[in-house]
């Protein structure tokens, strides 16, 4: 015979964290989305440095705000991770230990990543000491150094998914959400972490695939940070 646990079981600080968690999913996807889609998409031009590097000087200030937006997205994840570590830790301390770690090298990697941004606006800024190379040099540089961010994001992805697997396995364990939402989240945590290192093996393959591949990261994370801010948690059912 079952009998229900009341959610009061349930740690104060559970239940908070749920919330803080739920609007950070939210949060830091909003941010992303706005640099990597809105600003970033825009402005970078696919084969040509120099009118990428023009968009860039043109509207110098949106890629400056797309940066500074970015560092307030990996903030976001940061508070996320101690979120989501408060959250499962009772099922498995060990585990969710080791989803932080993924998640924060995770955050480390991006975060430098982010200096190639500005890299490459101080090869575009006109210095001094930067006349002894020709304006077409500069502005290949410029690119490589965007490439570079973009190359160090995909080694972010990586970690993310290994992490997001952690924390979306120990959500299945504990059921505090639909353990549907929860299986998702593992699926699609490991298909971004293992399509990522993939394309890093076989390039052509992504130019094929595109960022079709991280839908399923999106819906999960979108999916899960509505349900814990609207529902938020409910203790299992016990028998």
């Amino acid at each position: 015979m079952s009998t229900a646990v009341s959610t009061d079981r349930l740690e104060p600080a559970q239940h908070a964290a749920a919330k803080v968690a739920g609007f950070l999913y939210l949060f830091q996807m909003a941010t992303a989305i706005f640099g990597e889609s809105y600003v970033r998409g825009q402005l970078i031009v696919r084969g040509d440095a120099t009118r990428t590097a023009q968009n860039i000087i043109g509207a110098e200030r949106l890629f400056r705000l797309s940066i500074a937006g970015d560092l307030v997205t990996y903030t976001g994840v940061i508070v996320l991770i101690w979120a989501l570590y408060v959250l499962v830790r009772p099922v498995n301390k060990n585990l969710a230990l080791l989803a932080v770690f993924f998640r924060l090298a995770e955050t480390a990697v991006l975060c430098a990543a982010t200096v190639n941004a500005l890299v490459a606006l101080r090869l575009l800024s006109g210095a001094d000491y930067l006349k002894t190379f020709e304006v077409s040099q500069l502005h290949s540089l410029a690119r490589l150094a965007l490439s570079a961010q973009g190359l160090g994001m995909s080694v972010g992805f990586i970690l993310l998914g290994l992490g997001s697997t952690v924390f979306a396995y120990l959500l299945l364990k504990s059921r505090y959400i639909p353990r549907a939402l929860a299986a998702w989240g593992i699926f699609s945590s490991m298909v971004l972490a293992i399509v990522t290192w993939v394309i890093m093996v076989f390039p052509s393959l992504g130019d094929v695939m595109g960022l079709a591949y991280m839908a399923p990261m999106g819906i999960y994370e979108v999916g899960l940070g509505l349900w814990l801010l609207v529902k938020g948690i409910h203790a299992p059912i016990v028998e």
